[in-house]
């Protein structure tokens, strides 16, 4: 797999200098709504007079209006995702407009896409690793202004009053979470519409600041791969003495394994790819079991703290466990077909008084927790940058196994699209 920093026919490079381009050439205006709000525009040095079309945007932006918008769509599981322009809603009091400058491309796109995790409206956009600049705001948002770098994850809104919103996890809202694509919404399309496009309007709460040291382009998959597997670091409360396992160097565990090293653990790498061994102990690993080795398996045998499945197929369960010290946990947050599920045997976890757990996410403090962790540690996932006509190549790439080790869609190739 390429190097992300390579240019050539197939991945473009990352210009460190972007990031800063927007910021540094756009001025604010406030312009008065009619509903006795106001609206903040970024205008351009030369079109100072009006709200500027940004580069990535069909059409300005207007107080009261909606944004017409192009992405890539699923149109239907069995056809290529392709072009689709829609509309995104009129930037409310406490809304924030994004231009996307990159998205992420998750396996959770892809099985949305293709119908394992059921029925979709379509067309559907996916994505839900944003990253970008922020265009525009409404008159009550006081975190953010025009030329902010700025990231959206999974999810986009909550009810914000249940006792799960109240209390910080707004991933568990027991009225139901609004997903950052596939959620009912009173939006123009009736569902919310993901990342694979060229603008978002997102509320502020949801919206995640980026630190100016984190390349717009590697922002995106910290927002969903990384807060993923950072939330539960965090809540089985893996440091320094702590020996785990990460089971499958993906997306997911790649990343995993980079942040639990700088947590000060000691990581083990559970994986069926012996070409990766090298990565995991690049990543950070101590060590690598490849395909349960028996002499290995055997070596680690109830020494483990903790266990991170990031495996979304189905697997073999049950000799992760055997690895586990009394007490300790095993948990799952590889999601794949929903008719897969992995099993264990009754006797498995009673053995250790061993428990097998879940964990959905991020919340939104836990997301710019781990955004900022990164900064601090000079973490970054491993990506491969394309431009948006090779999405279908990509999901196919991802299923197959192919990726090193997170696809990043430049959504400025959507250009020539609109």
């Amino acid at each position: 797999m390429n190097d992300p920093t390579e240019s050539g026919d197939n991945f473009l490079p990352v210009n460190s200098g972007r990031r800063n381009l927007l910021k540094g050439a756009v001025t604010a205006a406030i312009i008065g709504s009619g509903m006795g709000t106001s609206l903040m525009i970024s205008r351009s040095a030369s079109a100072a007079s009006a709200p500027a079309a940004l580069k990535n945007i069909v059409g300005p932006i207007t107080a009261n209006s909606v944004i017409p918008a192009v992405g890539y769509a699923v149109y239907a599981s069995n056809q290529p995702l392709r072009a689709f322009k829609f509309q995104r809603r009129a930037i409310g009091p406490n809304d924030v407009a994004i231009e996307i400058q990159y998205c992420g491309v998750c396996h959770s796109d892809i099985h949305t896409g293709l119908g394992h995790w059921g029925p979709q409206k379509l067309p559907l956009v996916t994505g839900h690793e944003l990253a970008g600049v922020v265009v525009a705001v409404g008159g009550s948002v006081s975190r953010y202004r025009p030329g902010d770098r700025v990231g959206v994850g999974c999810m986009v809104d909550s009810c914000g009053v249940c006792s799960e919103c109240t209390a910080g996890f707004e991933q568990f809202c027991t009225k139901g979470t609004t997903w950052t694509y596939g959620s009912p919404t009173t939006d123009p399309t009736g569902v919310t519409q993901g990342g694979y496009a060229n603008v978002a309007v997102v509320k502020e709460h949801f919206v995640i600041s980026i630190p100016d040291n984190i390349e717009l382009a590697a922002a995106g998959p910290i927002m969903c791969s990384a807060v993923t597997v950072y939330s539960p670091l965090r809540h089985w409360d893996v440091r320094p003495d702590s020996r785990i396992g990460v089971v499958g160097l993906g997306g997911l565990g790649h990343i995993a394994v980079k942040l639990a090293k700088a947590m000060g653990a000691e990581v083990i790498v559970l994986t069926t790819s012996p070409d990766k061994v090298a990565d995991a102990r690049k990543f950070g690993a101590s060590d690598v079991i490849v395909n349960h080795e028996k002499s290995q398996m055997d070596k680690y045998a109830r020494s483990m703290d903790f266990i991170l499945d990031t495996v979304p197929y189905k697997h073999e369960m049950d000799p992760l466990i055997s690895l586990l010290k009394r007490d300790a946990t095993l948990c799952l947050v590889g999601v794949g077909k929903a008719d897969e599920p992995n099993q264990l045997a009754p006797i498995t976890t009673i053995l250790g008084r061993n428990a097998f757990a879940g964990s959905l996410i991020g919340s939104i403090r836990e997301t710019q927790d781990v955004i900022d962790f990164c900064s601090q540690h000079n973490i970054s996932p491993q990506i491969s940058i394309i431009p948006v006509q090779q999405i279908n190549s990509a999901w196919r790439n991802v299923i197959d196994k192919k990726v090193r080790y997170r696809y990043v869609i430049d959504m400025t190739s959507i250009k020539p699209e609109v």
